[in-house]
């Protein structure tokens, strides 16, 4: 049996809040494939980081999601936000190539203007019980 996914925590530093509190990575080819199609939801406070990927699609997804696109992790972990793109529609949404992208965040619908998030906000992916950045 395979072992859980652990939890992380996504907080945006820019503005000292947390952007979601269960994220999971998705860091396999397959695990990337798969991504959240199958998924019945996305819950608030969830997520899902897939590194190195710098496009998504929405194909097979059951619910809409914002998308937060990062840069390369800077000396202390933490990512420049390069793009966001917020409630992306079910099998239409499709964000191609995201200049500068090293990663995402997929998110539920809503968490990028719930979290005031922006293009050039730093955000850190940690454990949820490591310090602040």
């Amino acid at each position: 049996m395979a072992a859980r996914p652990r939890s992380l925590l996504l907080r945006n530093l820019t503005r000292a809040t947390v952007i979601a509190g269960q994220v999971a990575t998705a860091d396999t080819f397959w695990a990337r494939f798969v991504g959240l199609m199958g998924r019945e939801a996305l819950a608030p406070g969830e997520g899902l980081w897939l590194p190195g990927v710098n496009n998504i699609h929405m194909f097979f997804m059951r619910f809409p999601i914002d998308a937060c696109f990062v840069g390369p992790a800077a000396e202390d972990g933490s990512r420049t936000v390069v793009a966001v793109r917020e409630r992306l529609p079910t099998w239409r949404g499709i964000v191609w190539y995201v200049r500068g992208a090293r990663g995402v965040f997929e998110l539920p619908a809503g968490t990028i203007a719930a979290t005031s998030t922006r293009v050039a906000d730093r955000v850190l992916l940690s454990a949820p019980d490591a310090p602040p950045g």
